[in-house]
């Protein structure tokens, strides 16, 4: 099974690039420094920031749907990050280290299966929830904290 797994779009984000703490607070954000590996992981380039490197921890809607399932939480983007990761059936280490949450979606964007797992077999199940044709895309969150982590899609 061919798959794809994207970090996010960084234009929501750029707005927030460079602004004092104070303005930061204003807009629901807070500037972080990483101090330690791994500990910051970017959604957008969907790598772990280094020791020394400011994060923006935002909320962010990252399922926005007319659903019940509708979903937005906090997570890190790496301030300035400009590339979204795309990540061509392979999964990105950030993903291969922690507890996840996948989450199967379908064409009407209904949670239709979910399962918690260690990252290392992330790629058994990316082929096991596609399998099931009503699947539409996957939702990757990291367990413990319940943040969005990426978006999976068939390839």
């Amino acid at each position: 099974m061919s798959y794809v797994i994207t970090g996010l779009d960084p234009t929501p984000f750029r707005h927030l690039y460079g602004l004092s703490d104070a303005e930061l607070a204003t807009a629901g954000a807070v500037r972080m420094i990483a101090d330690k590996k791994p500990g910051y992981p970017c959604r957008v380039t969907l790598e772990d920031a280094e020791p020394g490197a400011a994060v923006l921890l935002v909320n962010h809607e990252h399922l926005p749907v007319d659903t019940p399932y509708r979903a937005r939480h906090a997570i890190f983007v790496a301030e300035g990050a400009e590339t979204p990761a795309r990540h061509a059936d392979a999964i990105p280490e950030q993903l291969l280290s922690r507890l996840l949450s996948v989450r199967a979606f379908d064409a009407d964007d209904m949670m239709i299966d979910a399962e918690v797992l260690d990252g290392a077999g992330l790629e058994t199940e990316i082929a096991r929830m596609f399998d099931d044709p009503r699947t539409a895309y996957l939702h990757v969150h990291n367990a413990r904290r319940g943040c969005f982590a990426a978006r999976v899609d068939r390839g």
